[in-house]
């Protein structure tokens, strides 16, 4: 929590962002790579959209649990079969679309990520632990917090952080 305020990438242009932008949220055609609707806006708002899209990078990098606590994750797949393209090619693929590129700062967005999904869960697991999680899946997701902070230091360890 200390590290990450004085390391953030400079400001990316303002856009629309999703919030909760990654596969487990779109709708994919079956006969070819198109995205054909992204679904649950709830956490839209204006914002740094390198910060959203490397959310969605996150799957490439998600640690994997028993209870699997419902947080996809593309780690060990034979993305070719799936037909997902591996990590570099896609975000290459981003740049080219968009003009914007995360790589400089690829592993402070992938650290603010990881720790704000961790710190999200650790939310869920207080309304557990309270008894107003309305959730039945909720107490799986106590499994995940440690995993994701850990990934996230990870990743601000390769950022530079001591």
């Amino acid at each position: 929590m200390a590290w990450l305020p004085g390391h953030l990438p400079p400001p990316a242009p303002v856009r629309l962002v999703h919030g909760d932008y990654r596969l487990d949220n779109v709708i994919l055609q079956a006969s070819e790579p198109k995205v054909l609707a992204v679904l649950d806006w709830e956490l839209s708002t204006l914002g740094d959209p390198l910060a959203d899209f490397t959310y969605h990078l996150m799957q490439w990098h998600m640690p994997t649990t028993e209870a699997g606590a419902g947080t996809g994750t593309l780690v060990g797949l034979d993305l070719g079969s799936l037909g997902i393209p591996q990590l570099p090619a896609y975000v290459e693929a981003y740049v080219t679309r968009t003009g914007l590129d995360p790589r400089p700062y690829l592993s402070v967005y992938l650290a603010y990520n990881f720790f704000r999904l961790a710190a999200i869960l650790q939310g869920i697991v207080g309304r557990v632990r309270d008894g107003t999680a309305t959730n039945e899946n909720a107490p799986a997701r106590a499994a995940m917090v440690r995993p994701l902070a850990a990934k996230a230091w990870e990743f601000a360890w390769q950022a530079g952080a001591a």
